[in-house]
This record gives C-alpha cells, sequence and structure tokens, in this order.
C-alpha cells in the first residue's frame, strides 16, 4: 500500500513556497501534508495531495517540475519508544529509509508517519508483521478528514 506523493525543486528564496500553495489552493487542492527541507540554494517541497494527478498537472502547466514517488504511510504509537520499535522492525527488514516526516494530526493513539524506503514492499510487509498499521490512499485522506472536522 503506497501512496503518491509529489516533489517539486524550488528556489529558496522569498515567496516560492507560497507561489505552489497559492497555485494549488486557486485549483481548489487541499495539502493533507507537506515538507520543505532546504540547503542555502534550493530546496525540495513533498506534498501528500488526495487528487495527485491533477495536482501534478496544474503545477507542471504552472512551470514547475514535478515527480511523484510512491512513499508508505505507517502509524506509531505516540509514546516514549514507540519510534523506536518501528525503527527497530525496520531495521530488521534490512531497509533503508531515505526520509520521513509526520502528519500534524494523529489517529487515535498513534501518530501517522511517511517514509520513502529504498524497497517499499519489503517495508510494508515488515511493518504489517510487527502490527503496525500501513495507510492506504483511502484510510489516510479519511484520518485526514476526520482530524480536520474535529478541529473545526
Amino acid at each position: 500500500m503506497t501512496i503518491k506523493q509529489i516533489s517539486l525543486f524550488l528556489e529558496n528564496k522569498p515567496g516560492h513556497l507560497k507561489a505552489i500553495c497559492r497555485t494549488l489552493a486557486d485549483a481548489r487542492i487541499n495539502i493533507v501534508t507537506l515538507s520543505l527541507a532546504d540547503t542555502q540554494q534550493f530546496g525540495i517541497v513533498r506534498l501528500i495531495v488526495e487528487e495527485w494527478e491533477r495536482a501534478q498537472q496544474i503545477l507542471e502547466q504552472a512551470g514547475y517540475i514535478v515527480n511523484v514517488r510512491d512513499v508508505v504511510a505507517a502509524t506509531v504509537r505516540d509514546e516514549p519508544g514507540g519510534m523506536a520499535v518501528l525503527l527497530d522492525t525496520i531495521h530488521a527488514a534490512g531497509v533503508n529509509i531515505e526520509y520521513m516526516y509526520a502528519f500534524a494530526f494523529r489517529r487515535g493513539e498513534e501518530a501517522v508517519l511517511v517514509f520513502r524506503f529504498d524497497n517499499a514492499e519489503k517495508a510494508i510487509a515488515a511493518l504489517k508483521a510487527s502490527g503496525n498499521n500501513v495507510l492506504g490512499s483511502v484510510d489516510l485522506f479519511q484520518t485526514a478528514r476526520h482530524a480536520q472536522a474535529a478541529q473545526k
């Protein structure tokens, strides 16, 4: 169960992230989560949106170079040691984590994390075997909508 993530390179200058967010907002595309990693001159913004194909098309039409990657959303107990247990599972499976970031919302008593693995299928199998929840797109977006509704 992988989820599509959109990645864009952007110059590390004022207004560039805003322009991406404004482009999606004008198209009525909601950003469920994002991560921004930067260097001195460039950054990589990673986005998860429900309508990733439409978002990709709109961003490319606006002149952005868009990459689509498969990522894995998994839950982890939101308690001391919860992340260590999950990482023990990934390490035992011999899978490398290329990067990860967290959602701003929780799923019950669990935090939701996004991972880019060097072998997603192997990681998913290991996570499931150890009792971790791996979320598909439907579960992830339902959780996000529920979290948004609870905040209103």
